[in-house]
């Protein structure tokens, strides 16, 4: 099976990209604005992350043919793009696929 390294290693780099925006949103932007009356962070960082959310699910969902990728990791994928760390974990797996 020949994989699309270059398609690949897009969805990897968009996972770190947007897991990164997760952490980001969770971790800087929500305490600016609930402990510190800050809500301009996510004024600017929630858009963001929704945009890099929305983009990630949709090239999970084309990997699985542009990749190929198998359904296992479709469905990780897309599991894993909802949980705070999930987009880190799926990329682990990624990585082995590009390593073959």
């Amino acid at each position: 099976m020949k994989i699309n390294r270059i398609f690949l290693l897009i969805l990897i780099w968009f996972g770190i990209i947007e897991g990164i925006s997760t952490l980001f949103l969770f971790f800087v932007a929500m305490p600016m604005k609930y402990i510190y009356d800050q809500p301009l962070y996510v004024q600017i960082a929630g858009p963001v992350h929704g945009f890099l959310f929305i983009g990630l699910v949709m090239l999970i969902l084309i990997g699985k043919s542009q990749i190929p990728l198998s359904t296992k990791i479709v469905i990780w994928g897309l599991v894993g793009s909802v949980l705070p760390f999930g987009p880190f974990v799926v990329d682990v797996e990624l990585y082995r696929l590009l390593k073959n």
